[in-house]
Order: structure tokens, then C-alpha cells, then sequence
């Protein structure tokens, strides 16, 4: 009977200990206020922002404040981590999941914000530093590293398709269902999946003739098509639409899953 009462008053210690630090935690993301550069800096960087209406404005700043109460972001090298980086972050985060409101990026805790590009062994100095944006792997897992400078740039330079933030969250969301392969199942029902497998090696061919104006490294892998066209259908959509009709529809659908 005593051996009983032990047991159970262990069990109720340890219920205990996981109610505290979760309203611990809980009471630390109620708390966290966004830069007050947010509207500013979304305004007129983030087109996509600038599209919504005010109620869904209010719900997309809502978002980032989550996205940013739960995930690190961490200088390395000597980076200091200014409201613009974090503001950019987080758009780019929650722009990619802005259709599916209770969705979040449970793969990742931190981002480590690099001052430029680095090589395949992480190295800020010395050759083929070429690499802007990284899921980490391994000792990094559940993190992300961005180029400083690339992140800022994929904002500040509309007038191209390329944003880094935005091609390694793709990969995040691609990941998110055990394998980066180009197919993201938590975007995709059973029709529109088996449709994006038959057309994605149709695109990457293409690309790879050089008959299409996207950028060539998505005809490296499927993971890479998809990061890469991702980016054009944030960055570019209405010249992607009037381009490639069919791709624009099929990633489309993919991000606003719920539109006319």
C-alpha cells in the first residue's frame, strides 16, 4: 500500500512538473512582442502582406509573433541580429504557411544567421563559400542557416525570383514528411500529388534545356525544383502566371489550397 502511495505520488509529481513548465512556456510566447518595424518593414518589403486584408493582416503579425516567441535566431561570426532580420524571417516562414492556420514549423528551433555565404564545412572565410541557406543535418538538426545578407536581399531586390529564406522553409515543409524529395505531402491531396509527380520531370527538363527563365539550379533535384519554384510564385507570381499557367495552378494550389 505504502510502494502504492509512493507511485502515485511520484506520477503526480512529475504531471506536475510538466504543468508548470508548459504554462511556463506558454506564458513566455503570450509575452514576446514584436520590432516595432514590423508594419513598416512588411509594408513595404513584403508584397504579399500588402495583399491581405486588415483582418488578415492582423492574423499573419499574430503568426510571426508565434513563429518568433518559439525559434532562436542566433548571429554567428560576429552577427548582430537586427528587427529586420527577424521581421524578414519570419515573413518568409509564415507566408509559405499562411493557408493552413494551424500548421507551424515543429522541425525547427533555431536559425543561425550567417554574415554571407559559407561552404559545405560552415567556413565564413577561405573558397567555394557558395552555399546562402542550409537545413541543418545531423549535429544541426532542427536548425536552419542563412546568409545575412541574402536573407535582407531577397526583400530589398523584388525585381528577381530569388529569396533564401523562402527556398530553405520550402525545404522544411518538403522535409516535414521524413524525406526532401520534392513532394510535399502536407501540401498535397492524393489527386494534386500524383499530378506535380508526372509534371515536376517535365519542368525540370525544360530547365535544364534552357527553354524556361527559372533559375537552373531547380533542375538539380525535385527537392530543389520545388524550393526554387517556390520562390518565383512568392516573389514573381503574376509573371509566373502569365509564363507557366499550368505550374503557377499546380503551386497554387499547393499555397492557397482554399481560393476561388
Amino acid at each position: 500500500m505504502i510502494k502504492g502511495i509512493i507511485v502515485s505520488l511520484a506520477i503526480a509529481a512529475i504531471l506536475l512538473t510538466i504543468f508548470l513548465l508548459w504554462r511556463r512556456e506558454q506564458k513566455k510566447l503570450k509575452a514576446y512582442i514584436l520590432p516595432g518595424s514590423t508594419k513598416f518593414l512588411l509594408y513595404n518589403y513584403v508584397p504579399y502582406y500588402r495583399n491581405l486584408t486588415a483582418e488578415q493582416k492582423a492574423k499573419f503579425e499574430e503568426r510571426m509573433r508565434d513563429f518568433l516567441a518559439r525559434t532562436k535566431v542566433t548571429g554567428v561570426s560576429g552577427v548582430i541580429v537586427h528587427d529586420i532580420d527577424r521581421v524578414f524571417i519570419a515573413a518568409s516562414a509564415i507566408m509559405l504557411l499562411y493557408a493552413y492556420p494551424k500548421s507551424r514549423y515543429y522541425n525547427l528551433d533555431e536559425i543561425l544567421l550567417y554574415p554571407g555565404s559559407f561552404n559545405k564545412y560552415y567556413d565564413t572565410d577561405g573558397p567555394w563559400r557558395n552555399i546562402a541557406g542550409m537545413v541543418g543535418t545531423g549535429v544541426l538538426h532542427r536548425q536552419m542557416i542563412l546568409s545575412q545578407q541574402a536573407l535582407r536581399a531577397g526583400f530589398l531586390f523584388p525585381d528577381n525570383t530569388h529569396n533564401t529564406a523562402i527556398h530553405e522553409f520550402a525545404h522544411l515543409i518538403d522535409k516535414a514528411d521524413g524525406a526532401i524529395d520534392g513532394i510535399p505531402d502536407y501540401l498535397l491531396n492524393k489527386r494534386t500529388k500524383k499530378v506535380w509527380k508526372e509534371r515536376m520531370p517535365w519542368y525540370i527538363q525544360a530547365i535544364r534545356q534552357g527553354i524556361t527563365d527559372i533559375n537552373p539550379y531547380g533542375a538539380t533535384n525535385e527537392s530543389e525544383f520545388f524550393a526554387v519554384i517556390t520562390e518565383y510564385y512568392f516573389k514573381q507570381p503574376e509573371h509566373m502566371k502569365a509564363l507557366y499557367p499550368e505550374l503557377y495552378g499546380l503551386v497554387h494550389n499547393m499555397y492557397q489550397p482554399n481560393a476561388a
